[in-house]
């Protein structure tokens, strides 16, 4: 949805501008303003506002990325014309297990390991852990030296060899999650960028770089508000 969107979708639904409190519809270029000055911490401090509001306290919190696609133009359409782009920007969200909430975003650029996101997704989501250790679920592509004993992240084999104490440890806690159904849990990470996606957009459409890696973030937020 582009910013003249909004305004046309604000000025269609007079019960949404009665919650926002909106005396009158705000210009595109207002709504655009808004945006770009809406920073990073601000977004963050949003996420805490909400989510402390609510109460959220959670066992487990799965982790996961997802790209968003720099144009609007569809895979069709570049496979046609023989265009492509060489990098996407990606969003990484930490979601909560019981309640689906997004408890923490980040962005970056893809294609890319997703290792570097393990510790900034734990930083912020740990205010919304439960008990200690609280459980980190994610994909082997979040598998480092970062990663801890108590994560559900399987380990990659080197040479098809586990040889640290941690990383087979890992294996096992893993293997016996996989049994029992909770590292199956993470498909509800998956599920949210699905929705991300169908609801809000798979692609970003701000054309500056700060912008763009603020989509992803944003989106996150609004979906939280949705849910």
């Amino acid at each position: 949805m582009t910013y003249r969107d909004m305004e046309e979708w604000l000025m269609a639904t007079d019960q949404v501008r009665g919650v926002l409190e909106l005396h009158q519809v705000p210009d595109h270029t207002t709504l655009y303003r808004a945006f770009k000055r809406m920073r990073i911490a601000l977004v963050d401090k949003m996420y805490r506002t909400l989510l402390d509001e609510l109460s959220v306290q959670e066992e487990a919190i799965a982790f996961d990325t997802t790209g968003f696609s720099p144009t609007q133009a569809s895979l069709h359409y570049l496979a046609r014309s023989g265009g492509r782009y060489e990098q996407f920007i990606k969003g990484a969200y930490a979601v909560g297990i019981r309640t689906q909430f997004i408890l923490a975003a980040t962005s970056g650029i893809g294609p890319a390991a997703d290792t570097g996101y393990l510790e900034p997704l734990r930083r912020k989501s740990g205010r919304y852990a439960r008990g200690r250790p609280w459980i980190v679920i994610a994909d082997r592509g979040f598998d480092s030296i970062h990663a801890r004993e108590t994560d559900l992240i399987p380990p990659i084999r080197r040479n098809n060899v586990l040889k640290r104490p941690d990383r087979i440890i890992r294996f096992e806690l893993v293997s016996a999650a996989r049994l029992d159904g909770l590292y199956g849990q993470r498909w509800k990470v998956e599920t949210v960028n699905s929705v991300i996606k169908r609801k809000f957009g798979d692609d970003v459409r701000s054309r500056k770089a700060i912008h763009r890696h603020r989509e992803p973030i944003v989106k996150g937020l609004v979906y939280n508000l949705y849910l």
